[in-house]
């Protein structure tokens, strides 16, 4: 994720930094950096289910490990799955020669 100016050129880190502090302040917003906007963009877009491996791309990650790092799922994020499960949606279970249908 680069920030571009209006000529389409590069940021100068330490020029993002400066709009940041300014416009989070007047947001009465604290502690925001570019590497906060990496983090939640990367989160965001793995809660979206948004595959990793493109996440890493548009990060300009070489290896997913550091994605996996950036990208974070929130308890919320995940009690979808456990729900699933808990409810039994559509479940199938193969015993023996027999299928059991959970559903």
């Amino acid at each position: 994720m680069v920030f571009s100016g209006s000529a389409g050129t590069k940021i100068d880190g330490r020029n993002l930094e400066r709009a940041l502090d300014s416009v989070s302040k007047k947001a009465g917003i604290k502690d925001i950096t570019p590497h906060t906007l990496r983090r939640t963009f990367a989160t965001r877009m793995a809660q979206g289910g948004i595959d990793i491996y493109k996440i890493a791309k548009l990060l300009g990650h070489k290896d997913i490990r550091m994605t996996q790092r950036y990208a974070h799922h929130h308890p919320e994020s995940l009690r979808d799955g456990v729900q699933i499960l808990e409810l039994g949606h559509n479940l199938i279970t193969i015993e023996g020669n027999r299928e059991v249908s959970n559903a």
